[in-house]
């Protein structure tokens, strides 16, 4: 027996969260089935609720058909009126108690699914690799995390919700009919027969344009998001009319789409069928009155029950165009949670605290097929400093995304105290490894916040203490609000160097035992770099410290330097002895000089 959920061998994350409850990803509606299975109660409650509504409902019509007779009758009895009324009010109480249940449980559902559906494409997202974030557009992201998760719940409630109402109320018409009499049976069958063969079409007709629409309303939001983020480039190169019609050509497009669904959707039959159905069904009821076979409360009963087609055929046009959206959202999830990462979490890896010896054994890598590091072969000592000196493009930010697992080696080893670096848990592996880049990314909330981003439990003192090591804590305290003042998103209301100085300071908090400097200190003055660099040389005692940088000053109290050419390291030693012997390492220093 196919089961909605499984047990397979967990794909390659770099991040996972305990017990996680794993859903079937084979297709869509089986991924979307494996949700609901989550709460097996709940769509059961909610069907039993939905049938109780519609022959509540129907036996409405009933009620109403017995009063029918009644009154055209001789001699009736206001009394047996009163009973028939007491029961067509409780049918209706019961309607509207069970519709109540319904809905309720329908929304319910929806939220829930919606909510793990979240949850699901976040740790995703968090456990992909940087190769495939690298790949991928934001507004684009953005989009099926937001937009496209709404319309999942979207399509349980009010989609499915209707779906299951319309099925059931195609269902217990029949039945009640069948109490009355077999023969009123013929027409609403056909009917039904009709109404599914028109559904059928235009739902093959609704489904390609609407994963076009979903698709083309990524690609719009993915460009607005650009534009937005890049709004700087965009203004100083005088690109606002570019961006614009660019903007209008992606949103015409995606109109289109909506106009297409329109015109789909007025060439919808079923609501044609029901209005034949309906006047057939009259002919019929009137014509067995006639021949004396039923009563003409029971014409009323019956044509009361036909009417109950309408909504059937009605929701239809509205709940199946959410369905084929949450199905074609679904499908766009879907394609993002079935990408694998070649990097491992490796929870049951090495987790020791790291002493910083670091050593490539014949490490090559690139980047799709275009390689970037060829036979790279090197060992560091614990607490010594590396500086990786090359033309731009030779590899030495690659190089030392590789220690840390950014990314995975092609082809040899990179050793961490020894233990090649997939045999460490990723966790520990990293949380012992700070980086400090050029183009620092601050996330949105106060400096403190940012400074202790990866130490989240560190005290005001230590947070200042660091602040003030980076030669961050004087601008600091010129703002008013302090520490507690806001940067903005992306840091985007501080200076480049202001930003670098905090980036420094959160990898002084976190005390790691590799330290990584990728040109940190680029934009930041002489005199703050001098000083930044006196508590660099403090805290690099103690901790392996890998150094990219121009600044001669920087390179020249290195323990050991590596000089790479085009992906090959062509030499390595200490200053003094690549200044005498190496021709590339002369090259390059005069170059920086």
């Amino acid at each position: 027996m196919m089961l909605w959920y499984t047990f397979r061998l967990m794909a390659k994350r770099e991040f996972t969260v305990a017990n996680e409850y794993i859903y079937n990803r084979t297709t869509p509606v089986r991924w979307i089935l494996a949700h609901v299975w989550r709460y097996p109660g709940l769509p059961i409650l909610a069907v039993v609720a939905t049938i109780v509504n519609n022959l509540a409902y129907s036996y409405i019509q009933v009620y109403v058909g017995r009063g029918f007779d009644l009154i055209t009758t001789a001699d009736w009895q206001t009394t047996a009126l009163a009973w028939i009324a007491l029961g067509a009010v409780t049918m209706a109480v019961l309607q509207g108690l069970s519709g109540l249940g319904r809905n309720y449980l329908g929304e319910f559902l929806a939220q829930r699914v919606e909510r793990d559906t979240r949850d699901e494409l976040y740790v995703s997202l968090l456990g992909k690799s940087q190769t495939f974030h690298g790949q991928q557009r934001i507004g684009d992201i953005m989009a099926r995390a937001t937009n496209d998760v709404r319309a999942v719940n979207m399509m349980f409630s009010p989609g499915l919700t209707l779906i299951l109402d319309s099925v059931i109320a195609a269902v217990t018409p029949l039945l009640v009919i069948a109490q009355i009499r077999l023969e009123l049976l013929l027409t609403p069958v056909l009917f039904l027969v009709l109404f599914a063969i028109t559904v059928n079409h235009y739902n093959r007709r609704l489904k390609p344009v609407s994963v076009a629409m979903r698709t083309q309303f990524g690609v719009m939001n993915a460009g607005l998001a650009e534009a937005i983020a890049g709004v700087e480039t965009v203004k100083a190169n005088v690109q606002e009319r570019y961006e614009w019609d660019k903007f209008t050509q992606n949103a015409r497009i995606y109109r289109d789409y909506f106009i297409q669904v329109g015109k789909i959707q007025a060439q919808y039959l079923p609501m044609l069928m029901f209005s034949l159905a309906w006047g057939a069904a009259f002919l019929h009821a009137l014509l067995m009155w006639r021949a004396g076979q039923i009563s003409l409360g029971q014409v009323v009963a019956f044509m009361g029950l036909v009417g109950l087609y309408r909504f059937v055929s009605f929701i239809s046009i509205f709940s199946f165009n959410l369905v084929q959206l949450g199905l074609a959202s679904a499908e766009r999830i879907l394609a993002i949670l079935k990408i694998e990462t070649d990097l491992d979490q490796n929870e049951a890896g090495v987790g020791q605290p790291l002493a910083g010896q670091v050593s490539f054994e014949n490490v090559s890598f690139g980047y799709n097929g275009a390689a970037v590091l060829k036979n790279i072969s090197f060992a560091i000592e614990p607490g010594q400093t590396v500086a990786l000196v090359g033309q731009t493009g030779s590899g030495k930010t690659s190089l030392t995304r590789l220690i840390n697992r950014i990314f995975d080696t092609d082809s040899g080893r990179v050793l961490v105290d020894g233990v090649n670096v997939r045999d460490w848990s990723l966790e520990s592996l990293r949380s012992q490894i700070s980086t400090i880049e050029q183009d620092v990314f601050l996330f949105s909330g106060t400096i403190a916040e940012n400074i202790a981003f990866g130490c989240a439990d560190a005290s005001p003192a230590e947070i200042e203490e660091a602040a003030k090591q980076a030669q961050a804590h004087d601008f600091i305290m010129n703002f008013a609000d302090g520490y507690r003042t806001e940067v903005g998103e992306r840091g985007v209301t501080l200076s480049g160097g202001q930003r670098q100085r905090i980036a420094i300071a959160r990898a002084f908090l976190t005390n790691p035992r590799i330290l990584i400097l990728d040109d940190s200190t680029s934009a930041i003055d002489s005199a703050t770099e001098d000083r930044i660099q006196r508590a660099m040389r403090r805290i690099s005692e103690q901790r392996t410290t890998f150094l990219i940088t121009h600044r001669l000053s920087q390179i020249r109290w290195a323990d050991h330097i590596l000089v790479l050419r085009r992906g090959e390291l062509v030499d390595q030693g200490t200053h003094d002895d690549l200044l005498a012997r190496s021709p590339e390492y002369q090259k390059i220093f005069s170059v920086y000089e």
